[in-house]
């Protein structure tokens, strides 16, 4: 066959834990399959990437074995992880650092502390298994299992999350553009939250991803929150019970999962709720797309666009979170919080390559640290409506911002950002994130 080749066997070295039948799942070739000859550096790229995507090994290789009568080996050497990780929680009660040490003087007393232990790869098969327990500001204890694979072409998967928390302060309003909190720190709590849910994950090929999620939701707070914000609630309810019904769908045509460079990525959330309690009815949808470039070697750019949809008007304060929270946030806009039913935020980042080295070390599950170094410009803009602003001027207005920054990336996918901006308002600002934007 001229010019082509099939792959005869594939060989998988290395993987003491995780189950040949998982790595497999995720090449885009096969035994037996018919590739060309010249496409085999274009293969090997790309499913280098693949599986590291699966976010299971510090370290791939590849290779060809010597050619025989046109037929051709697949050799992949793999470097596990280290897949029951304890994770220390130092979680923030406010939205990102900067919050945390201005608005609210650094104190220590809105840090939750605690642990959670996680497999990544339990049984080999690529299931996560996770505990939470956590003290300090929230106290919390989760649960969750996931099986990505139950059929025997791995296309369909299950799973089952469960939470349980309580604390003793929370915001219940937003006024000039500001959270505002009740609560003693020491005192009783004032509020809890219990929820539970089973999802259904169907994965027809490697980009694309269905999850279909029921879960049943309950909320508590005090009378003083209900006193300070008698719409907290729908009715002026303590109690929010309802059912929530969601359908997400993923598209991740990128090169990395965790920190794009390069292809195309589409989320799309739609969520129905029907309550028995503080709650009548919900639905919105939410979408996120994005576009990643390469123009020049070493230089990025990279756009995304974030909406939702909220339906019926009139939702209760609890429900209408928006802009400020979350990823969902304008750069430069760190400090505030626009709250809201419909929103569109854009997003645009120029970045250069500058530094991608790997250090190797002789620790098992710790054999190399990846460090990359992008310094980047970005501009953002966002807007959000609500009806009735009452004092926080942000909303029914266009934000938008420009700025400077440079991103670290390295081991075990942490990110950290740095960036400084000016906003529509005149305001400079430096800001430090520990995730992607």
């Amino acid at each position: 066959m001229a010019g082509k080749a099939v792959v005869g066997n594939i060989e998988v070295d290395g993987n003491a834990v995780t189950r040949r039948r998982v790595i497999l799942r995720e090449l885009n070739v096969r035994e037996g399959q018919v590739i060309l000859k010249d496409s085999l550096e274009a293969l090997m790229a790309q499913n280098k990437l693949r599986l590291f995507n699966l976010q299971l090994f510090n370290e791939v290789e590849q290779l060809i074995a010597p050619w025989h009568n046109d037929t051709v080996t697949w050799q992949i050497k793999v470097k596990e992880r280290w897949y029951i990780i304890p994770t220390a929680i130092l979680q923030f009660a406010d939205r990102n650092i900067n919050t945390w040490w201005a608005d609210q003087d650094h104190d220590l007393r809105r840090v939750s502390a605690g642990l959670t232990v996680t497999d990544k790869n339990f049984r080999g098969r690529h299931e996560t298994l996770a505990v939470t327990a956590q003290g300090g500001y929230t106290k919390r204890f989760g649960l969750s299992y996931i099986l990505p694979y139950i059929n025997r072409d791995q296309t369909r998967g299950i799973g089952v999350v469960g939470a349980i928390a309580q604390g003793n302060q929370t915001y219940y309003t937003t006024a000039g553009n500001k959270l505002q909190f009740v609560g003693d720190y020491r005192g009783p709590h004032i509020w809890r939250s219990l929820e539970g849910g089973l999802c259904y994950i169907s994965r027809p090929g490697y980009a694309s991803r269905h999850t279909v999620q029921a879960t049943y939701r309950q909320f508590e707070v005090s009378d003083t929150i209900v006193q300070l914000n008698p719409g907290y609630f729908e009715d002026s309810s303590r109690t929010a019970r309802f059912a929530e019904l969601s359908y997400r769908y993923e598209y991740n045509g990128v090169d990395n999962w965790s920190y794009s460079l390069k292809g195309e990525k589409l989320v799309t959330n739609a969520v129905a709720r029907v309550g028995a309690e503080g709650l009548h009815r919900q639905a919105f949808v939410n979408v996120e797309a994005g576009i990643f470039r390469e123009p020049v070697k070493h230089w990025y750019v990279a756009g995304i666009v974030r909406g939702r949809v909220m339906w019926p008007d009139g939702q209760p304060y609890f429900f209408r979170n928006g802009l400020g929270s979350a990823t969902d946030y304008v750069r430069g806009y760190e400090y505030y919080v626009t709250d809201g039913y419909n929103y569109g935020l854009i997003r645009f980042d120029l970045k250069r390559e500058i530094f991608n080295k790997t250090y190797s070390f002789p620790v098992k599950y710790f054999t190399a640290m990846p460090v990359r170094i992008y310094p980047k410009l970005f501009f953002d803009a966002g807007y959000i409506n609500n009806p009735l602003p009452g004092t926080n001027t942000l909303v029914n207005t266009l934000m938008y911002s420009v700025g400077a920054g440079i991103d670290l990336v390295t081991f075990y996918d942490m990110k950290v950002r740095v960036e400084v901006s000016r906003n529509h308002l005149g305001q400079n600002g430096l800001y430090l994130h520990f995730n992607s934007e």
